[in-house]
């Protein structure tokens, strides 16, 4: 069994990503519940989203798309009070093809200036078998390992059983395939707003509606909130 964390343990956090979007679903009720309960919240974004796809071609242009991401993401962190961002500016749909070495440099050196306690990142799994996602996650722990070693720990997002077995309807729409899944014994973080920490979560998810409005759509805001708002987290090694 892995040994629960509390909120209070965390100390600085550092998120980092492959897309922008990855923050708001899979780190946002974490990076607040975290910064009550006194830490600095950080955060990193390999590329800005330009190759993803949009919701509605003629309110945000796939010509544009990468800076429409970026005027979203910044919307977002200031929604979740993240202040400290960093873009690797890599190519969207291209990290498995930046030379390894190069790519836990990078990362490498906002840890460092960072100094954070705690990296939240993708699993081995990526969540959701996305090659960037999986690359940057292993990039990440790389870097970890060779710049903070056992001072910093790693925690990878994932889900659990009863999540996926709740929600697989949205799933199948979504994701296209499993979600990780991590018994709820094995966890080392669970975060599950409600209220205003819910609402703010969803504010933040919805400052990026060029990748959130077609799903909310689709699946209704009852439903949306729902699927959204549990972050669960799994040591990664």
């Amino acid at each position: 069994m892995s040994a629960r964390l509390t909120l209070g343990e965390l100390g600085t956090v550092l998120g980092i990503w492959a897309h922008p979007d990855d923050e708001a679903y899979l780190m946002a009720a974490t990076a607040l519940a975290a910064a009550a309960a006194g830490s600095t919240v950080a955060c990193l974004t390999a590329t800005a989203g330009g190759a993803g796809e949009s919701a509605d071609e003629a309110r945000w242009p796939t010509a544009r798309l990468e800076e429409i991401r970026r005027g979203e993401l910044a919307a977002c962190l200031a929604i979740l009070g993240i202040e400290d961002h960093t873009y690797l500016n890599l190519p969207d749909g291209g990290l498995a093809e930046v030379e390894p070495g190069y790519g836990v440099e990078l990362v490498s050196a906002v840890i460092d200036r960072v100094q954070p306690d705690t990296i939240l990142t993708f699993g081995s799994d990526g969540m959701t078998g996305h090659a960037d996602h999986i690359t940057i996650g292993n990039w990440t722990v790389k870097a970890a390992a060779s710049v903070a070693g056992d001072r910093c720990r790693v925690l990878a997002a994932t889900k659990t059983p009863e999540w996926s077995e709740t929600f697989a309807a949205v799933n199948d729409l979504v994701l296209g395939t499993a979600a990780p899944s991590t018994r709820v014994d094995d966890l080392a973080l669970e975060v599950s707003p409600t209220g205003s920490a819910l609402d703010t979560k969803i504010r933040a998810l919805k400052a990026q509606p060029s990748q959130t409005t077609s799903l909310v759509q689709a699946v209704g805001e009852t439903t949306y909130r729902a699927w959204a708002a549990s972050e669960y987290w799994v040591r990664r090694s």
